[in-house]
């Protein structure tokens, strides 16, 4: 086994943010700590998308840039001079998107994502496009998990995933279809983030399939993320704490189709919640979870094909085999199909929903995966776990959970009911607490 993880200063996204604010550290400083930690880890793990022009210059005229604009500390915005790792799949001014393929960039170029550019109104530095499974899908990034180089670090944020938990960026954006946040963030110990469909904007991005894209967000903690979070998402409230909370473990043919290393680190760390004085109760839900999981990836195949039209037509040659095969199998969804496949999402999160209310339950709780991350560099693992949350459009969160005895990173999926993104991330501090970790 081979790790580059270690416990570094300064990793998590709060405590950088307060440091640069209080004028204890100077970004530029921060930045040739970073430099020294990129040159030494980006060959081993291969994060981020190689640049053309060397990054540390660019980024010094970017922060020369911000001074200019700010030259008060006590105005900065709350992301003065942090840097942020962007999936290849986003647009960012500056920088060619590729989206993990050999289709020339020229043809898939586009207006910088407003997510982006909401990151640069916070004064937030984009740093470099981080490694994708081609075209957000399954095709894997050469990335390799830092916990083991010679695991995956799951997908399809392979790059942002591991240059969080490499200490490579303290904020990292991906995209979730299926699992393509939250399972990266399992294997890579760190914390993913897929908020409510919609509370993040995903214009400005090469989608996969639009009806299931959703944004996602990776921290080294959970502090970091409510931060980013309180800054990014749509309509934010503050949340009130949560005192007699109610989690539900969905029991059925779903939670059976975890490994039984993944099921058996689940009840365990159940166990700790309720030792730990949280309520914990079994709800037999989603019998008819084959016929979910079945419309899911039948609408993102239509999707994607739809998506991939133009330039399937001319670069069909140069797409690798699993996108080539997801686009084909689109094209035999007929369109009275995918309005039903679309109609099933509202349906499961009303379904979700309602025995929420009925049952009186705060949250889902679940393994984020079906296992530790698999060995090798040929798949980015299944995503299986995430995929009814994911349907539905829930706000679901990716929390470390511990370690197997080889020393991998185990993940807890911890899932709200529609928009309550806030009330999701107020309460997670509480069920780290419980598991023996820190918040932040």
């Amino acid at each position: 086994m081979r790790s580059v993880v270690s416990k570094l200063p300064l990793e998590g996204l709060a405590e950088l943010a307060r440091a640069i604010a209080r004028g204890e550290l100077h970004p530029a400083h921060y930045m040739e700590l970073l430099q020294r930690r990129f040159t030494a880890l980006e060959p081993l793990v291969e994060a981020f998308v190689p640049q053309e022009e060397e990054p540390w210059s660019r980024m010094a005229l970017e922060l020369r840039a911000l001074e200019r604009r700010f030259p008060q500390p006590g105005v900065r915005p709350p992301l003065y001079g942090v840097p942020v790792g962007i999936k290849d799949v986003i647009h960012v001014e500056g920088f060619p998107t590729r989206c993990g393929s050999l289709v020339p960039p020229g043809f898939l170029k586009g207006e910088e994502g407003l997510l982006v550019r909401r990151l640069r109104e916070l004064g937030a530095i984009p740093m470099g496009k981080t490694h994708t499974a081609e075209f957000a899908y399954l095709a894997p990034a050469p990335t390799r998990n830092p916990y083991d180089l010679d695991r995956t670090p799951g997908g399809s944020s392979s790059g942002s995933a591991a240059a969080v938990a490499a200490g490579l960026c303290p904020l990292a954006l991906g995209t979730q279809t299926v699992g393509s946040t939250l399972r990266p963030a399992a294997y890579c110990g760190v914390v993913g983030f897929k908020p409510s469909f919609g509370r993040l904007p995903t214009q400005g991005m090469i989608p996969l399939s639009p009806s299931l894209d959703h944004m996602g967000l990776f921290t080294r903690d959970l502090e970091g993320m409510f931060l980013a979070a309180s800054l990014l998402l749509a309509h934010w409230q503050e949340p009130k704490p949560i005192d007699k909370a109610v989690l539900a473990v969905p029991e059925g043919p779903y939670l059976q189709r975890a490994g039984q290393e993944s099921l058996s680190h689940f009840r365990e760390a159940v166990r700790k919640l309720e030792a730990a004085g949280l309520r914990v109760v079994p709800v037999r839900i989603m019998e008819n979870f084959e016929e979910i999981a079945h419309r899911h990836s039948r609408l993102m195949a239509a999707e994607a094909a739809m998506v991939h039209s133009g330039w399937f037509k001319e670069f069909k040659h140069l797409y690798r085999a699993e996108t080539r095969a997801l686009i084909e199998r689109g094209m035999t969804v007929a369109p009275s199909e995918l309005e039903e496949y679309r109609e099933s999402r509202l349906r499961l999160r009303e379904a979700l929903c309602q025995i929420m209310e009925e049952l009186g339950l705060s949250f889902w709780i679940a393994p984020a995966t079906v296992g530790p991350a698999p060995l090798g560099l040929r798949s980015t693992g299944e995503s299986i776990m995430n995929l009814p949350w994911t349907h539905a459009g829930l706000p679901a969160l990716a929390l470390p959970a511990g370690f197997t005895a080889r020393g991998l990173p185990m993940g807890l999926q911890l899932i709200a009911g529609w928009r309550r993104d806030e009330e999701l991330l107020c309460f997670a501090g509480l069920v780290a607490q419980a598991l023996g970790k820190a918040t932040g």
